[in-house]
């Protein structure tokens, strides 16, 4: 193989060959962030001379996650971890789970220059005080949205089409549910991505539901399991005539465990999110019929490559159509 030239590496690092000479010759007056790429891009190339160690390291990848105790941010965030370790060691990627109900705190760590970062990849909410941090943030920063989006303009998004999730858990509970009456949703109002999804099923039901197969209502959880729970106990009570559940958020252990307590839990046709330690079992034991689950890992795979390109340490453009998420049965587990 014949050894990089400053121009490949310049090519690499998306800057001038001149740059990359004064980088690795020590010549100075080169602004630290664009040293760093330069360095970065020097080893991803393999270039054959002892590169200085003070610059390794320093390029650091900040994600920022919230709710720790669900199966998919776990899973997210394992996934960034194990991405993280087969990354060029001048590469940093720290990941930090904030609170979901304190957004000003959220804000405060994106907004703050304590640590100098190369890039954010964000999987929090949307919500006034956030979308200001990020409107804050110095101009040419990478911002990569993980699963919703934090600011409508700044940044760009990896996410699966949930309008296509919602539309396609409408299309199960039409085409397999052969009973009339009722069919109830239960979401999560605060995200974008819960809202998307339940605009997609209910324009699908609206155009596509057979005669007698009505959506008539949508319970909030805010994704917690006991609330969840009780709005589905409660929709028992409201619809007697209820045959179908989709659960567009999460808190899918809440209402696994109300569907095992309601003498009729057997009886809907649930579709939900997320293949978990709690939807596994209730697929093998007929609770829930059909799981999309959005693929967190590929999810971490697309934002990280994603940020590495904006950075200048990867070549190629990656893929920026959503995810495909994936359906999951008890026949196919």
């Amino acid at each position: 193989m014949t050894r990089p030239t400053f121009s490949d590496i310049a090519r690499h690092a998306g800057v001038s060959t001149a740059t990359v000479e004064r980088v690795l010759n020590g010549r100075g007056g080169v602004r630290p962030p664009t040293v760093e790429k330069v360095v970065a891009a020097a080893r991803a190339l393999d270039y054959p001379r002892r590169l200085p160690e003070v610059h390794r390291g320093l390029l650091r990848v900040e994600v920022l996650l919230v709710r720790p105790e669900t199966d998919f941010y776990h899973r997210l965030s394992r996934a960034f971890e194990r991405i993280a370790a087969t990354l060029d060691p001048t590469v940093r990627v720290h990941r930090t789970f904030l609170k979901e109900a304190d957004p000003e705190s959220i804000a405060k760590r994106i907004a703050s220059r304590e640590q100098r970062r190369a890039g954010m990849i964000l999987a929090v909410p949307d919500h006034p005080s956030i979308r200001a941090a990020v409107a804050g943030l110095p101009p040419g920063m990478p911002i990569v949205h993980v699963v919703t989006r934090a600011h409508e303009r700044i940044g760009e998004l990896i996410a699966i089409d949930n309008y296509a999730a919602g539309r396609s858990a409408a299309m199960f509970i039409a085409r397999m549910e052969r009973r009339p009456g009722t069919v109830i949703a239960i979401s999560h109002h605060i995200y974008e991505v819960h809202r998307a999804r339940m605009r997609g099923f209910a324009d699908y039901m609206a155009a596509h539901a057979p005669e007698g197969l009505v959506f008539r209502w949508i319970g909030f959880s805010h994704d917690d399991r006991r609330l969840a729970g009780d709005r589905l106990f409660e929709a028992f009570n409201l619809w007697p005539d209820l045959v179908g559940l989709y659960n567009a958020g999460g808190a899918n252990t809440g209402l696994v465990e109300a569907l095992r307590r309601h003498p009729r839990g057997r009886e809907l046709f649930v579709v939900g999110h997320e293949l978990s330690e709690a939807t596994e079992p209730a697929l093998r034991e007929g609770y829930v019929d059909v799981v999309l689950d959005q693929a967190p890992e590929a999810q971490a795979r697309r934002a990280l490559d994603l940020m590495l390109r904006r950075i200048g340490l990867l070549d190629m453009e990656p893929d920026t159509r959503p995810i495909r998420f994936v359906t999951v049965t008890a026949e196919s587990l």
